[in-house]
C-alpha cells in the first residue's frame, strides 16, 4: 500500500546545513520502508562515523519514570520510522535516546534506515530553510499512516539557531549547539516524542508538535 505523507503542506522544522541533503518529492510506502529498515541494535553494531558517541549515548540515555508512564498510557500500537545517518551530529544526540525509550515501551517500535533509501521521507519533511536533514523522524500508527514527526533538532534548540545563525560564527554556533545537547542530555527529545504520541491518540496528529 501506497501511503501520501500528510505533512507535505505544513511548515517543517530544523535550521543548519550540518546534516542536509536534497531529493525528490515522491509517495512512499511507509509500511514496505519500515519493514526493510534496520532496528537501532543492528545499526548501532554497523555505524563506522561517530562510533564511539553512538554506544555513549544509547548506554548513558535515561527516560524518567513519568516520561515512562506517560507513553504506556497511550493505547495502541506505534512505530517510530527513523531516518538518519552515523556522521551527522544531530542524530547522533537524539536518537540513542529515543532508541533508549523503544526498549523500555511495550507499545512503540522503531526501524531507521539511511538517508540514500529515505530521501523521499526527508524531501517530504523539510526544514523552513528548505533542506532536507537528518534525523527526521516518523510516527505511524498501526495502520502504518503518518501521524507526527520530528525533524533535525528538539525545537528550543532549533530556535536557538534560527535566531542566533547570521550573527554568530560557524564555529561558534557548533559549540552551542552541541553544548546544549551534552546539558540536555536527550530529555527534550524525548519529552517532544512523547507529545507526538500523545496528540496522535487524540486525533490531532502534528509535524513537530508546536
Amino acid at each position: 500500500m501506497i501511503l501520501s505523507l500528510f505533512a507535505s503542506g505544513m511548515m517543517m522544522a530544523g535550521t543548519a546545513a550540518s546534516c542536509a541533503a536534497s531529493a525528490d518529492s515522491v509517495a512512499v510506502d511507509l509500511r514496505e520502508m519500515f519493514a526493510n529498515g534496520q532496528t537501532f541494535s543492528v545499526f548501532l553494531e554497523s555505524a563506522e562515523r561517530r562510533r564511539e558517541q553512538w554506544f555513549e549515548h544509547y548506554e548513558a540515555a535515561e527516560v524518567p519514570e513519568a516520561l515512562l508512564e506517560r507513553v504506556r498510557a497511550v493505547e495502541g500500537s506505534w512505530r517510530l520510522l527513523v531516518v538518519l545517518e552515523d556522521w551527522c551530529g544531530d542524530s547522533v544526540n537524539t536518537i540513542p535516546y529515543v532508541a533508549r525509550l523503544v526498549d523500555l515501551a511495550e507499545n512503540l517500535d522503531m526501524r531507521v534506515v539511511r538517508s540514500d533509501v529515505g530521501r523521499p521521507v526527508m524531501d517530504m519533511h523539510r526544514t523552513p530553510d528548505d533542506r532536507a536533514a537528518t534525523p527526521t523522524l516518523l510516527l505511524l500508527d498501526a495502520d502504518f499512516g503518518e501521524v507526527g514527526c520530528f525533524i533535525e533538532r528538539p525545537r528550543p534548540l532549533r530556535e536557538w539557531v534560527l535566531d542566533n545563525k547570521d550573527a554568530m560564527d560557524d564555529e561558534a554556533l557548533h559549540d552551542h549547539v552541541f553544548s546544549w545537547y551534552g546539558e540536555d542530555a536527550g530529555q527534550t527529545t524525548l519529552e517532544e516524542v512523547v507529545e507526538l504520541m500523545e496528540r496522535a491518540s487524540a486525533g490531532d496528529p502534528r509535524c513537530d508538535a508546536p
